[in-house]
């Protein structure tokens, strides 16, 4: 079994007291997490910053908190400060823009910090993040073009003008552990840190079976035909609304053709180059970022525990 951080969480999501869990705020032990621009709360550790949901840092939001479920001890919120002035942020691989809030900690970009968080906060803050993401990217309604609401505790979005109901969106994503005897496919884009390679991956079309969106992907960004193909693992990946679904593939030729502007480059790394990467050691590349499903594929084919093909 390939364990994959994100997927999981300690928080029980308590579907069934969403429609009332706005009166749970009120509650001595109710604890919210608060986001800036898509990024958490972050206290020394790091650890994950919650707060008491009468904490006066929480005031302004433009909408209400969502309701991520309960915990051992109370009922448990994340809520967008986005309105919160601050630096701009930087497009690429990680937006290095943070913000203090007061005392109570920084808010710091997920991505850069993933790894450090224990499995269950990673896994809380993955939900949060990608909910309130959705909230943030769907204000309006997609059937009228009106304004939307929250409803359902931050579950579902209402329309007052046409009734249209919308739910938070999932992206389907295959990321591929493509072999040719004892070599993986890897491939890098131009705004990946220097020298870092990782698996190809993409999004799945409608329509498309997994095992399609495999072979489809690889022959698009690499022209390397894929036979057979199976399940891996998934891992939700809130950057910002994905789950990635990893397999395994086996190709039927070893030329390289790329023709996707996609890829920067790609090539065949022999499984011991894996290793050595995945240890630290200099070499062609560097192995994908520690908490990334793509790295956790790869140690669990370096440590033999990928059936072969």
């Amino acid at each position: 079994m390939i364990d994959a951080l994100f997927a999981g969480g300690a928080i029980e999501r308590a579907t069934h007291l969403r429609a009332s869990s706005a009166a749970m705020l009120d509650d001595e032990g109710a604890r919210v997490l608060p986001f800036w621009r898509g990024k958490p709360l972050i206290s020394d550790g790091p650890r994950l910053a919650w707060l008491g949901a009468g904490d006066g840092a929480l005031s302004g939001a433009r909408e209400a908190p969502v309701f991520l479920g309960m915990a051992p001890d109370g009922p448990r919120f994340a809520l967008d400060l986005s309105h919160l002035e601050g630096p701009e942020s930087e497009p690429g691989f990680l937006d290095p823009a943070t913000l203090p809030l007061g005392d109570h900690g920084i808010f710091r970009e997920l991505r850069g910090l993933m790894s450090d968080l224990d499995a269950a906060a990673a896994g809380d803050a993955a939900t949060a993040k990608g909910v309130l993401e959705w909230h943030r990217s769907h204000p309006c309604c997609a059937r009228c073009g009106k304004p939307t609401m929250m409803e359902d505790g931050g579950w579902r979005r209402g329309c007052g003008a046409c009734g249209a109901k919308h739910f938070p969106r999932t992206d389907p994503v295959v990321i591929m552990l493509i072999l040719h005897g004892d070599r993986v496919l890897l491939g890098r884009q131009a705004a990946w840190p220097e020298g870092m390679y990782s698996l190809l991956a993409g999004f799945m079309e409608p329509g498309e079976t997994i095992e399609d969106a495999v072979r489809r992907e690889t022959l698009e960004e690499a022209g390397v035909p894929v036979g057979p193909v199976r399940y891996l693992c998934s891992q939700p990946w809130p950057f910002p609304s994905s789950l990635m679904l990893g397999c395994a593939g086996l190709a039927l030729d070893a030329a390289i053709h790329r023709a996707d502007e996609e890829l920067q480059d790609a090539l065949w790394a022999p499984k011991a180059e894996v290793a050595a990467s995945l240890r630290g050691e200099p070499g062609r590349f560097t192995a994908a970022r520690k908490g990334a499903v793509a790295r956790a594929i790869l140690e669990a084919w370096v440590a033999g525990e990928v059936e072969e093909f």
